[in-house]
């Protein structure tokens, strides 16, 4: 049967995008062009018949998420943002993987229009988008009325075999399903090819069993050219209370001579096998970039139809503003990332050791403190904990658990899945309107180590609040002692490391962690420490600056004792020592070394002068990374070893973090120094 107009333009459309993404890689000599081949048809149906989105305005609230979790493929979405109209011209498409251009390797949010996130790392898109949809849950509770549903829209994403053998992929796709998150849908562009050869290789489970037993709705579809097919199973997925998984047969390099071959994966077609591609799908032979006029205007209908739904929608939210004025006023705020005049007054002060009535705190209670005492002034903030929030302090007091039936619950329940729970704060905080946070043990940062670095990466306001921080921890021994993750989260560029010395530190980093915008890890400990005086020390003005003197002589220093956290105690105790040993001194608390490094050089100079050359630093971590702060004439007490299972004052005896011993390695830097 000869096909009709309509469906001879849609696969002049498909095979616009396909051949669009082929000439970016071969004019690149780089890139992954199968994954476009194949996957063109369903991204084709989703962009332009059912996600809504105005290509004009990326930035509309209310638009539908698109995440391409196969970030390898980032030719195909820039073929889609291109010709849906987004502000990507063909110039860009030409410049793909090239310096300075809006066509990097892999999407990269914040650099091309209409990327709503970075992906490439497998299986970082699936869970991050499960963080999209929460966020879009828990606004709709807190905006929506019977009347008028102001916060209504779906995350969608492209997933890949690669994505579904991720291991967050597994922890994701369990929490979706539990929670019901029925605006959740994906795509599995189910190819059966990874880069060594079929998926038969290592990957032969029964995916459609597995996301049932999840509780999502699945849906297949046997062949990845066949509109209606997918058309329908979207229909079925939008009804669907729970996520839906929609299971699409395809066929990498589709339309090549590497069709089902894994040399599709990542390699340019090449000379012979672009010119039979060409054929295959009636193309013109040598026409690079060719656009035909007809698939260009039938594509750019996604213009006027997204102005038309945000214009709709901007109706909608006038009337909610008429009827619903305080709820409106909270819910631009909330769009804009406003935060509420004078917030921060609800933060506490601590009483310091020497008042009536003082006691010693874990930085992990005062964070607690903290947390709650600012909850009610931020309904936006909520978050949670990969099962640890008795340990951790971060539940809200009276917040409501988030579940399934509790959409307004600011308590997050991750269960033991801190992989997916990093991946869902990044959703959040990409998502828009909320300020999430996500707290675990500080060892088992390592399990969501690539979501914390998808966070700096993309410069998102996700907080991940990290206790137990030293081998202070005691008795559970070196498997929940952290000694190299100071030293590695404090390497990663854009991530903002904070390790307060006490209760009025933590309550400064808090005010930090909520107002700084950017990916911030709150570093606490488990055992009691002195709570100093906020007023006498500045601790707030100190803190927002990174680094700032505690204590001083009259006299110029000759030694300058720095540290950060619990060790800040210890130093203080030595600075006092040295003073009554005459011995001039200077204890400086360091909380957070990121933001002492963007302070002015003459501030920083002020704190640590350049003409004392004498330093010791302590620090109950990996010493890596202190020599910059001490320099080359400097000594750094740390950890080069794993910890120990034992009460938690025997360990940092036995280590070394001593009064009397810090004291006499002090003394004998000093006397060293002056011989």
């Amino acid at each position: 049967m000869k096909a009709s107009h309509e469906e001879q333009l849609d696969q002049l459309c498909i095979n616009t995008i396909r051949m669009l993404a082929v000439d970016m890689v071969e004019t690149a000599r780089s890139g992954h062009p199968g994954m476009p081949l194949g996957a063109a048809p369903m991204a084709y149906l989703l962009w332009t018949r059912w996600l809504q989105h105005n290509p004009t305005n990326p930035n509309w609230f209310n638009r539908d998420r698109f995440i391409l979790s196969a970030g390898h493929g980032s030719a195909l979405l820039y073929a889609l943002l291109h010709l849906c109209g987004y502000n990507l011209p063909l110039d860009e498409l030409r410049r793909f993987r090239q310096w300075g251009s809006k066509t990097p390797g892999h999407p990269e949010y914040g650099e091309t229009p209409g990327v709503e996130m970075t992906t490439g790392p497998l299986g970082q898109g699936f869970a991050t988008g499960v963080g999209m949809a929460m966020a879009e849950r828990y606004l709709a509770s807190q905006f929506n009325q019977d009347d008028l549903a102001i916060i209504d829209h779906h995350t969608y994403a492209i997933v890949s075999d690669g994505d579904l053998m991720e291991g967050v992929a597994a922890e994701s796709a369990s929490l979706a399903g539990h929670l019901r998150l029925g605006k959740l849908i994906y795509f599995y562009d189910k190819n059966d090819i990874s880069i060594e050869g079929s998926t038969d290789l290592a990957f032969t489970e029964r995916v459609d069993d597995r996301f049932r037993s999840y509780d999502w709705h699945v849906e297949v579809v046997e062949d990845g050219n066949n509109l209606a097919a997918m058309d329908k199973a979207i229909v079925a997925a939008q009804s669907e209370a729970r996520p839906s998984l929609i299971i699409i047969k395809t066929h990498i390099g589709y339309g090549s001579p590497k069709q089902d071959h894994a040399s599709s994966h990542g390699e340019m077609l090449g000379k012979e096998a672009l010119r039979a591609t060409r054929a295959f799908f009636d193309w013109p032979p040598d026409g690079a970039f060719h656009l035909p006029a007809e698939a260009v205007n039938a594509m750019r209908q996604c213009v006027t139809r997204g102005q038309q739904q945000e214009a709709a929608w901007q109706q909608q939210l006038q009337q909610y503003q008429q009827k619903y004025p305080q709820q409106a006023k909270a819910l631009l705020a909330w769009m804009q990332g406003e935060l509420p005049e004078g917030w921060h007054d609800a933060i506490p002060r601590f009483a310091a050791v020497e008042e009536a009535g003082a006691v010693k705190m874990a930085t992990r209670s005062a964070s607690g403190k903290v947390l709650n005492a600012i909850a009610g002034g931020l309904p936006q903030l909520i978050g949670g904990s990969a099962d640890l929030a008795p340990s951790t302090k971060t539940l809200i007091n009276e917040g409501g658990d988030f579940s399934a039936e509790l959409n307004s619950g600011r308590n997050l329940h991750f269960g033991v899945r801190e992989h997916a729970m990093g991946a869902a704060v990044n959703g959040m905080a990409l998502h828009g309107g909320i300020i999430p946070y996500g707290a675990t043990f500080f060892i088992f940062s390592d399990y969501m180590r690539p979501a914390v670095r998808l966070a700096a990466l993309m410069n998102l306001h996700s907080i991940f609040v990290f206790t137990h921080d030293s081998i202070a921890v005691g008795e559970d021994g070196p498997t929940h002692q952290p000694i190299e993750q100071l030293a590695s989260l404090r390497a990663m560029p854009g991530l903002t490391v904070i390790r307060p010395a006490d209760a009025n530190e933590t309550a400064a980093a808090w005010r930090l962690a909520i107002e700084r915008k950017r990916p911030v890890a709150l570093v606490l400990t488990r055992q009691n420490l002195t709570v100093l005086d906020a007023e006498r020390f500045d601790i707030s003005g100190g803190v927002t600056k990174g680094a700032y003197v505690l204590a001083d002589s009259s006299a110029k220093p000759e030694i300058l004792l720095l540290a950060s956290g619990s060790e800040v105690e210890l130093i203080l105790k030595v600075w006092q020592r040295l003073q009554d040993e005459g011995v001039a001194a200077r204890a400086v608390s360091m909380p957070c070394w990121e933001i002492f490094a963007e302070q002015p050089q003459a501030y920083r100079d002020e704190v640590l002068p350049v003409d004392v050359k004498t330093r010791l630093a302590v620090e109950a971590a990996a010493p890596l990374g202190w020599h910059h702060w001490v320099g080359d004439a400097g000594d750094v007490l740390g950890i080069n070893r794993f910890g120990a299972s034992a009460p938690g004052g025997e360990n940092m005896r036995h280590f070394g973090f001593d009064e009397q011993k810090i004291f006499q390695r002090a003394l004998d830097l000093c006397r060293r120094q002056t011989r």
